[in-house]
């Protein structure tokens, strides 16, 4: 699926200094249909009441889905988002999410990148959805 050739090392080396990198954001695995990477749930992802962000849940989502949307162009091709949404279903006080992103769609123009972000105990937290324009 990939056209990219890359490593996880690569890719993590590409969270310096930007958002992904402030969350810490880290890409664990890269298989042959998806793209896995995981978040701290601490001060820096919480929202005020000690839960986790559901914003910070969009962040992990929509990072994987251009991740794996990059990766599946050749060239001087990228992609932006175009569309995400989000469903949060349990809450997460501490530990670390995983973020499973795996492709609905890769066309041409577009893709759809399902998002699906588990807890340590692998109960589902977040369902995203994420469409990107291939430019």
């Amino acid at each position: 699926m990939w056209k990219r050739t890359v490593t996880l090392e690569a890719l993590n080396a590409m969270t310096a200094g930007n958002m992904t990198g402030l969350l810490d954001i880290r890409f664990v695995f890269l298989g042959e249909d998806r793209l896995e990477a995981t978040m701290p749930v601490d001060s820096r992802t919480h929202q005020p009441f000690g839960l986790l962000h559901g914003g910070a849940s969009v962040v992990l989502a929509e990072t994987l889905g251009s991740v794996a949307g990059y990766l599946c162009t050749e060239g001087d091709q990228n992609v932006v988002g175009l569309e995400v949404n989000a469903n949060h279903m349990r809450s997460v006080r501490s530990g670390v999410v995983r973020g499973i992103c795996r492709a609905l769609h890769t066309g041409r123009r577009h893709q759809v990148w399902q998002i699906d972000i588990v807890d340590e105990q692998g109960a589902l937290c977040c369902t995203a959805r994420l469409t990107t324009a291939v430019i």
